[in-house]
């Protein structure tokens, strides 16, 4: 039985991952998209989720707390700078994880995870507002022009 075992340790010691975690929060931040294996963006997206919602309140304390996670000065920077104005007004789900297939050494299952706001591509070919079909509104113009070609025959 697996019990109290919550968390992935990733086959390593806790100050090992810890800093596993540290920098691959940092790299996500950088760079807005990593490409690692599925297991660790999963143990990484409930690491940085928190992170990224406590960006939002910008005060000393929260940049202290912050950093005690990441270790970076440039990743804490670009956080509070870029990432927290963007996301201000999203209630959490700033990341996403894309399955990519299997990496070509060892076969280990790949993924990419991105944060949600900053992929240029899926927020271009999201549609602005969704059209009505042909045959609904032959419909509704059907329906409008019924009443009025009764009032002129009145």
């Amino acid at each position: 039985m697996r019990h109290n075992k919550a968390i992935n340790h990733l086959g390593r010691k806790s100050g090992h991952r810890k800093a596993l975690m540290a920098n691959m929060a940092s790299s996500l931040i950088l760079h807005k998209r990593i490409e690692t294996t599925v297991a660790k963006a999963k143990a990484l997206q409930p690491y940085v989720e928190p992170l990224i919602t406590k960006s939002k309140e910008d005060t000393t304390a929260s940049r202290r707390c912050v950093f005690s996670y990441l270790k970076s000065k440039e990743a804490v920077t670009e956080l509070f700078r870029t990432i927290a104005p963007k996301i201000a007004e999203r209630p959490g789900g700033y990341t996403r994880i894309l399955k990519t297939g299997f990496r070509q050494g060892d076969g280990a299952d790949m993924a990419i995870i991105e944060l949600v706001d900053f992929n240029e591509a899926a927020l271009a070919s999201k549609p602005a507002e969704k059209k009505a079909t042909r045959r609904s509104r032959a419909k509704k113009a059907e329906a409008a022009e019924a009443p009025a070609a009764e009032a002129q025959a009145e």
